[in-house]
């Protein structure tokens, strides 16, 4: 169960700061899915950072498009993309609008709602399995581009909220070269932004690259 003092909402001031900053500060919060047949919570063990136009990986990278409107809008809202024709992947757009920065979310334990989770995930093999990595967390929380541009940081009713949880201390928190990124956008030197939760089981396998491939 998800304590009283881990419920309350994170403010937009939270997503208004720098990608990288916004990033690891993530870990250990709650996102809150509301569906139709009723909640399901995620605690957040990994996530990436992308910094728009300054950044070769992400898909603001070129500009603004159709595509990743959303990424330049205010902070706090949620953008969702398709890839691979099958997969959609959540984002949290940070940064000060117009900046186009966001955190792709990859992997979360389920701490609520793990039953309809279940129903989303049938091929997961165990519950560590149902949110690990970026297609599997939007599948088990019931996510698709209809969620695309929702307010996370909204007042009242809103099917994507961010809880305070239990941020996770620094020295538990590693980083590293963003998986499946080619090019520059996944050099590790230039670009270690995946953040994770040291030995964390939900956390999804590095993937040094894919062909052709672009974030948030």
């Amino acid at each position: 169960m998800i304590a009283p003092s881990d419920r309350t909402p994170l403010p937009r001031e939270f997503f208004d700061r720098p990608v990288v900053e916004v990033a690891p500060d993530l870990l250990g919060r709650l996102l809150v899915r509301t569906t139709p047949d009723g909640p399901i919570a995620l605690r957040l063990t990994e996530v990436e950072a992308y910094d728009g136009p300054n950044d070769p990986g992400s898909h603001a990278y070129r500009g603004r498009t159709a595509r990743n409107e959303v990424m330049f809008g205010p902070p706090g809202h949620v953008y969702v993309y398709f890839t691979y024709g099958m997969w959609h992947c959540m984002n949290l757009v940070c940064g000060p609008e117009g900046r186009a920065s966001g955190v792709l979310l990859r992997a979360g334990e389920i701490v609520e709602g793990a039953e309809l989770a279940r129903t989303r995930r049938i091929s997961a093999r165990n519950d560590k399995e149902l949110a690990k990595g970026p297609a599997r967390l939007a599948t088990a929380l019931n996510v698709d581009r209809s969620l695309d541009g929702t307010d996370a940081c909204a007042a009242g009713d809103t099917p994507i909220r961010i809880l305070t949880g239990t941020p996770i201390p620094s020295d538990q928190v590693r980083n590293g070269p963003r998986t499946g990124v080619a090019g520059e956008g996944g050099n590790g030197d230039v670009h270690p932004w995946r953040f994770w939760i040291a030995d964390d089981p939900t956390v999804s396998p590095y993937r040094a690259h894919a062909p052709r491939r672009r974030r948030s």
